[in-house]
């Protein structure tokens, strides 16, 4: 009687859960760094609920006793590396959660320290657990230095008193968090209204940071050589779909990704990307623009008022920022994606988000932080239900954003456009600055 068995497919990055307490872990066998003796290497691919990728990997040497734990990134490399710059206050700021990764350069400019990228291993720490870490690197050699090089020792003495002094914040300091690979963050202890007291911007790597990371760009010559005549025209990119192979951004197994090029009347044309992935079931909707930045940037601001308002479609390109002045809120450009959707499916999309995205939560998570989280989901759900008139602002530095206008002809009171010109931030964020556009 021959058996079937059938073959039960699971995501490679699987969560840690109760119900499965055995998971999956790889065992190899690899070189003490201590003794250089064998020792034995565990290696768990899991992911951090509503976070990210990640491999988990535990030594142990059974000659020496030598233990070492790290945690790499498991996921895609963000297009763009992030830079947070964090304004000290006060000593509850010295509590705020980072995640920092390999990659992650730390400055603190009044005493003009800098923890370079590599230097540290990645981790999930605070901010006075940075300091206390630097604190004991700095202490652990002094009596040494004392005997051979008194004058250094001397030195790096008052160094750590000043280090000590950034935990009594007598004033402001600044504290800044530069990553090229875009996976370093910040705790919002006042999430999720707006946190007055960072700065976030993002940045386009240079080709020597893309080569740090392993990234190498195709041959330009390869990119530039002409399409063959008859292969496509753009009558059958806009009415075809497209299909090409990727990989599961929640699960990171092999998928489908559709494109369709279509056009936005009274707009512009876009890309639409939709990605089903059949291990997991997620699902992912992405918009793009069809005709690169806009000499301009965009603000649209919008009342919402009543259902009508809700019904307006939306484009929100993966570089515009969304905000909500009346509640305090705000939303970065690269929180939400690139979506075409309408007013309500972009209020909802950012509900969903608020409760299902938050890195820190946990048994340690702040029961107040949870409170506040509650009372403004619920707010925006008496927004949904047109009990609270809003103001919905988009701001696009690229200009590709866009919102629908119910007057068909004339002005529509409810909608104010404004056009401006981009600062060096902005125009060194989209990677405009050191653009070639002359004699290319």
């Amino acid at each position: 009687m021959s058996q079937q068995i059938e073959s039960v497919k699971k995501p490679i990055f699987q969560e840690l859960t109760a119900d499965d307490p055995d998971a999956e872990a790889t065992v190899i066998e690899s070189m003490c760094m201590n003794c250089e003796k064998n020792g034995t290497t565990k290696l768990l691919l899991t992911k951090i609920p509503h976070y990210k990728d990640v491999i988990l990997m535990s030594f142990d040497c059974e000659h020496c006793g030598f233990q070492n734990n790290e945690i790499q990134n498991g996921g895609k490399i963000n297009e763009n590396g992030i830079k947070i710059e964090l304004e000290m206050t006060n000593e509850n700021d010295l509590n705020r959660q980072i995640v920092k990764s390999d990659y992650t350069c730390v400055k603190i400019p009044s005493i003009d320290f800098e923890i370079p990228p590599q230097s540290q291993k990645g981790e999930v720490t605070t901010v006075e657990g940075i300091i206390d870490r630097v604190i004991a690197g700095l202490i652990q050699d002094q009596s040494k230095r004392r005997e051979e090089n008194p004058d250094i020792a001397a030195e790096i003495d008052l160094f750590i008193i000043k280090l000590k002094a950034l935990k009594i914040i007598d004033e402001p300091y600044k504290i800044i968090f530069e990553d090229i690979t875009g996976e370093c963050h910040v705790e919002n202890p006042n999430s999720p209204q707006r946190d007055h007291h960072v700065k976030i911007s993002h940045f386009v790597r240079s080709e020597e940071q893309n080569k740090m990371l392993g990234i190498f760009e195709a041959n330009n010559d390869e990119l530039l050589k002409p399409i063959a005549p008859g292969t496509f025209t753009l009558e059958q990119l806009e009415g075809e779909v497209l299909t090409f192979p990727t990989n599961c951004p929640e699960c990171n197994n092999p998928c489908s990704t559709n494109m369709k090029m279509t056009n936005i009347p009274h707009f512009k044309e876009v890309v639409i990307m939709a990605t089903v992935c059949d291990i997991c079931g997620h699902r992912t909707n992405e918009v793009k623009s069809g005709s690169g930045i806009e000499p301009e940037g965009i603000k649209i601001e919008v009342k919402i008022n009543d259902r009508e308002d809700f019904s307006r479609d939306v484009l929100k390109s993966e570089t515009c920022a969304m905000e909500i002045p009346e509640l305090d809120f705000e939303v970065g450009s690269g929180a939400l994606g690139g979506r075409f959707t309408t007013v309500e499916g972009l209020l909802t999309a950012t509900k969903d988000q608020l409760i299902s995205s938050s890195t820190f939560d946990g048994d340690s998570a702040d029961i107040s932080a949870g409170k506040r989280l509650d009372k403004f989901t619920k707010i925006l759900d008496e927004i949904l239900d047109s009990k609270r008139s809003i103001t919905l602002v988009l701001d696009d530095p690229a200009g590709n954003s866009y919102i629908q206008s119910l007057a068909d002809s004339g002005c529509d009171d409810r909608l104010k456009i404004t056009r401006y010109i981009r600062n060096y931030d902005q125009n060194e964020e989209l990677g405009l600055n050191d653009m070639k556009v002359e004699n290319y």
